[in-house]
């Protein structure tokens, strides 16, 4: 599985839409700045993924996330791909004994399939909206995370990048 985390809150960046011809969309932009955190993991294989909501990006939240995916994959030895943030490396992380934590190249944000998961979900869940509160963003992530964990072959489709898929395929 493939980890990050991912920042969601109450800041809009416009997008482009689609609008009947001859009429301009208008789209409402605020600057508030509070957020709340998305941590995922996301197997490329098989689409299976684990969304969790979580106030702040920490030692303690990846601790808590941790213990989480651990707990929905009891019987399974989870091979977890992260980047180098601190918090994935601190000798204060609790790694549960089902699960292996490797690192890719620092600055490399390309070879996280995450990466696109985030960027689908802001698309399709988060694109052009205008929240009226923390509550309201945290309603949708929660919409979103269960749309996308009782959707793994879309996750499949977005995550299982050739090189990834034929290397864990081939190494078996």
């Amino acid at each position: 599985m493939f980890q990050d985390e991912a920042r969601f809150g109450r800041i809009t960046d416009p997008k482009r839409c689609w609008s009947p011809k001859g009429f301009r969309p208008i789209v409402k932009k605020q600057f508030v700045r509070e957020y709340t955190y998305l941590f995922g993991a996301f197997s490329p294989l098989d689409g299976v993924n684990d969304l969790i909501i979580l106030p702040e990006v920490s030692f303690n939240a990846m601790n808590i996330f941790l213990e989480i995916l651990s707990d929905r994959h009891p019987e399974d030895l989870i091979l977890l791909f992260c980047d180098q943030a601190s918090f994935h490396r601190n000798k204060a992380l609790s790694i549960p004994k089902n699960i292996i934590i490797k690192h890719i190249p620092p600055y490399s944000p390309e070879l996280n399939p995450s990466e696109n998961m985030w960027g689908e979900m802001r698309e399709k869940y988060f694109g052009n909206y205008a929240f009226k509160s923390m509550k309201a963003v945290e309603d949708r992530l929660i919409e979103t995370s269960i749309f996308y964990e009782n959707n793994p072959k879309i996750v499949q489709s977005i995550t299982g990048f050739d090189w990834i898929v034929n290397t864990l395929l081939n190494a078996n």
